[in-house]
């Protein structure tokens, strides 16, 4: 075999094996996201002004710091977690470590998502749960979450292409994946044509993502 075949053979594994490592990533915080930030949303929701059981003053100060944390950067929200991520994961380098702050910063995205779509449930929904004597659980399960659904799903796919790019990012501080590919490869040995590849996967699993949602959403809707 010669070396140009062997060389080819090398860069589909390191590709294959950094798609793989981000779509693991990015699946894994999307799932956390969306299971820990929906209840999260619910619960701001249910002590915002229009919610269940006002609380303004507390829902500002959940707010604020859902916001304040949210705010920063992501490559700085990375540096900030790394002593978190060796104490946790035992190491500051690799899928497993970029994928706390990557779950964190998703959990952070999709609260903010999930609670503005909960406030913008026509409040007549709500009413007419109350009328019919609906405990609190059943208004906030059949009707708040299941009229809801629809759009949750929309903002899950906005997160995922957003957690996505995140993940690239996270081979600045060696995190594994093809962001960490780019850098290392395509950046450090300015290799501009394995660059193209890796940003070409991107795209296509931006794209993937995206269909995949507007398909389900659609699901949903119907």
């Amino acid at each position: 075999m010669s070396k140009q075949n062997v060389w080819g053979i090398y860069v589909i594994d390191l590709i294959l094996k950094g798609f793989l490592e981000t779509v693991a990533m990015v699946t894994l915080s999307a799932a956390l996201g969306f299971v820990i930030g929906t209840p999260i949303a619910l619960f701001l929701w249910i002590i915002s002004p229009v919610g269940l059981t006002p609380k303004p003053f507390w829902h500002k100060v959940n707010g604020f710091i859902i916001n304040a944390l949210r705010s920063i950067p992501y490559i700085i929200f990375m540096v900030l977690l790394l002593p978190l991520t060796r104490l946790i994961v035992g190491t500051s380098i690799g899928t497993l470590a970029a994928t706390l702050p990557l779950s964190l910063a998703a959990i952070l995205l999709y609260i903010r998502l999930a609670e503005d779509i909960f406030e913008t449930l026509p409040k007549g929904l709500v009413e007419a749960g109350k009328t019919m004597g609906a405990t609190k659980k059943q208004i906030l399960i059949k009707i708040v979450f299941s009229e809801s659904l629809p759009q949750l799903a929309a903002a899950l796919t906005n997160l995922t292409v957003m957690l996505i790019g995140f993940s690239a990012m996270a081979g600045a501080v060696g995190g594994g994946g093809l962001g960490d590919l780019a850098i290392r490869y395509g950046y450090q040995r300015y290799d501009l044509l394995f660059l193209g590849v890796i940003v070409l996967v991107l795209v296509l699993m931006v794209q993937c993502v995206q269909m995949l949602g507007n398909h389900l959403v659609q699901k949903l809707r119907s």
